[in-house]
């Protein structure tokens, strides 16, 4: 199977998520073995609803509507244009994979299947309705990937690479485990947002998005503000009032309430508006329902401070503040070439 086989298959597979952009999927009769998979892929979607109470159906269809928009001809050939694909001893690449958003290790498994590599994916309980179905799908239009897809709920073995997510805690045991694998170790991170008080209200709108979508479990999630001595918080609260609604969802409201009797309780000082705590706070990681912040005196001293924090920071929010930063409300919005912690992915599996 060469490469663009391979690409050919992903194609197919975003031509089919498109179906399943909108909370009520719509059925496109022109798409491959759709007789197979269509009804199949809402029962999935379904299962996971009621496995996960944080993938609720938005959540769901937005991955999805990301997935279906970056697996076109365009965006992928783009993206490996520059990678010289010459693997003649396939091998198989073990994944772990978390599950605090939905499908949040499809990229790893994109990454290792295009390269030309077998994949063997460990998952999350908490997410693990959807792939495996994709995966089947990928077989069906695609033939030759039959054999090259293998999923485990058992001790991992017989692999030549991992690429494995967790906690900065799991991260240590996988360190010593993997010792004598290539590997790609993810710990723990967290994105930051950027503010100089000259934001439009559109921006913090925005801004709202990166912080609040999948209920702020994801790591390019905005969980902590850097802003100017003095700054007033009443423009951002006016911003994020279009997430109200999220309140009224069970899991988020249990832990809103939690976490703001521990607060009250400590007696920190903190902002809050019914669906949202903002605290001062030095952490980048906050619970559910919390946003940190830390004030800055300059530009160029807080530049220092992110770079010397890098290795915490997955996403800077920002506008004109330093090369690489994300637009605001483009976090949730990933690129093909947006790699976890900035280690590239198809390089590593290439040079296996």
């Amino acid at each position: 199977m060469d490469l663009q086989q391979r690409i050919n298959a992903f194609i197919k597979l975003g031509a089919f998520l498109k179906q399943f952009e909108n909370n009520e999927a719509v059925i496109n009769n022109n798409i491959e073995a759709n007789d197979l998979f269509f009804d199949g892929f809402k029962h999935q979607i379904k299962l996971a609803q009621e496995a996960n109470g944080w993938f609720t159906k938005n959540n769901i269809t937005f991955t999805l509507k990301n997935w279906s928009n970056a697996l076109t001809n365009k965006n992928i050939s783009e993206w490996l244009e520059k990678y010289n694909f010459n693997i003649e001893n396939p091998k198989t690449v073990a994944i772990i994979m978390a599950g605090n958003i939905p499908l949040v290790g499809f990229h790893d498994f994109l990454c290792v299947l295009i390269s030309g590599h077998n994949v063997l994916v460990k998952q999350s309980s908490n997410d693990k309705h959807l792939l495996p179905f994709l995966a089947k799908y990928l077989e069906i239009v695609e033939p030759h990937f039959k054999g090259k897809i293998k999923f485990t709920e058992e001790k991992l073995e017989d692999f030549e690479a991992v690429i494995a997510t967790g906690s900065d805690n799991t991260a240590r045991y996988f360190e010593y485990y993997f010792k004598n694998k290539p590997s790609i170790i993810r710990k723990n991170r967290n994105s930051v947002a950027v503010l100089t008080g000259n934001e439009t209200s559109e921006d913090l709108e925005l801004l709202s998005d990166d912080i609040f979508r999948y209920y702020g479990l994801g790591c390019r999630n905005v969980s902590k503000l850097f802003v100017p001595k003095g700054y007033d918080f009443q423009a951002l609260f006016k911003a994020v009032y279009k997430w109200h609604p999220i309140i009224n969802e069970s899991k988020y409201a249990n832990n809103y309430d939690y976490n703001k009797a521990v607060y009250l309780m400590s007696e920190f000082d903190m902002l809050e508006n019914g669906f949202l705590m903002i605290k001062e706070d030095k952490s980048y990681a906050s619970p559910i329902a919390t946003l940190f912040y830390e004030y800055y005196d300059s530009i160029e001293d807080l530049k220092q401070q992110i770079a010397d924090n890098i290795d915490h920071i997955q996403c800077v929010v920002a506008k004109s503040f330093k090369d690489g930063e994300i637009e605001f409300g483009d976090t949730q919005n990933p690129k093909l070439n947006d790699y976890a912690d900035n280690v590239d992915t198809v390089e590593f599996l290439l040079e296996i």
